[in-house]
């Protein structure tokens, strides 16, 4: 009889259970397409006490998984100016992926002149020991509990220290980030066995004065020599993630055109993808990107940096 009672009473559970379930579900998302009536706005989220600035496409559906793109910001800058200077913003609109801008660490109000810890590079940052890996693997799993995202569609991307940043992302947090793109900054890591053969795209330029093309610290780089390192070169840097691929064939020509080309290095082990593109202008900075800093080069316009890196992302997701 007891066996009954309890039978029957589950079954009563049951769909009740279900039906909460289910409330909780639409809830959720509700919540997620108010927040995408925001689109075109930065939303801010906190984490670890820092901030991270995120943008949704327009047209963003909240039921539907979008990829995600973590773009983290050059030594001495922050995540506002990357957010609003280098066109990510309008590349998510037009491709459909979410984009977060998180801040480095800065012991300044308001987050400015932040750096990253890269390995061998930068600033306070670097110094400090500021984990940053796992700063990032915070912001992920912070965008992921808040808006419906792929997380087999994760990427990082940076510019300069943001850019050494991913290439130890790559290295330690490839469970994470399914491929990596970095602009102007090479690996400044000293022990790298990422967990899986990852994707990983370069851009640099050949007249970079801060992170020399064929390696060291160039005369702009920083004011205080002792916050950044004897930066690896571009052919070392792409020669690294060749090994740790295991890529066999040998390069081919991808993009060549005047002022720009790139390199596509294949047969790697799991399809792992090693790029390499290089403009011959442009100095240190995004190519394609309209933002000019007073007294610095203009960025190439051979090549649009954020095109180059989406067509890398979209490939690497379908390995």
């Amino acid at each position: 009889m007891r066996r009954f009672v309890f039978a029957v009473a589950l079954s009563l559970l049951l769909p009740a259970a279900h039906a909460q379930e289910t409330l909780r579900e639409r809830l959720k998302q509700r919540l997620e397409q108010r927040r995408a009536d925001d689109q075109g706005i930065l939303q801010t989220l906190q984490v670890q006490g820092r901030q991270v600035l995120v943008h949704l496409p327009r047209g963003f559906d909240a039921t539907q998984p979008a990829p995600l793109v973590l773009a983290f910001h050059g030594g001495g800058g922050h995540a506002e100016h990357m957010a609003e200077n280098y066109g990510l913003t309008q590349k998510a609109d037009a491709a459909g992926f979410v984009v977060a801008f998180p801040n480095g660490y800065s012991k300044f109000p308001g987050g400015k002149l932040a750096t990253w810890n890269a390995g061998g590079c930068c600033g306070d940052a670097r110094d400090r020991g500021s984990d940053d890996v796992s700063f990032a693997r915070a912001v992920v799993a912070a965008i992921q509990a808040r808006y419906r995202t792929d997380p087999a569609r994760v990427f990082a991307t940076g510019m300069s220290n943001g850019g050494m940043l991913v290439h130890r992302l790559a290295c330690e947090a490839a469970d994470v980030f399914r491929a990596v793109a970095a602009v102007a900054g090479t690996d400044a890591t000293a022990n790298c066995t990422p967990s899986r053969p990852i994707a990983v795209l370069h851009i640099h330029a050949r007249d970079d004065t801060h992170v020399l093309f064929n390696g060291g610290a160039g005369p702009e780089a920083f004011r205080d020599t002792s916050k950044v390192m004897d930066f690896v070169s571009v052919p070392e840097t792409i020669a690294r993630w060749v090994k740790r691929d295991r890529c066999t064939a040998p390069p081919q020509r991808a993009l060549d055109k005047p002022g720009a080309w790139c390199e596509t290095y294949s047969g790697c082990a799991a399809g792992a993808q090693v790029q390499l593109c290089v403009t011959e202008t442009g100095g240190h900075s995004w190519p394609g990107s309209g933002a000019q800093r007073r007294g610095k080069a203009p960025a190439s316009t051979a090549l649009d940096a954020n095109d180059e890196i989406w067509r890398f992302f979209q490939t690497a997701s379908q390995q």
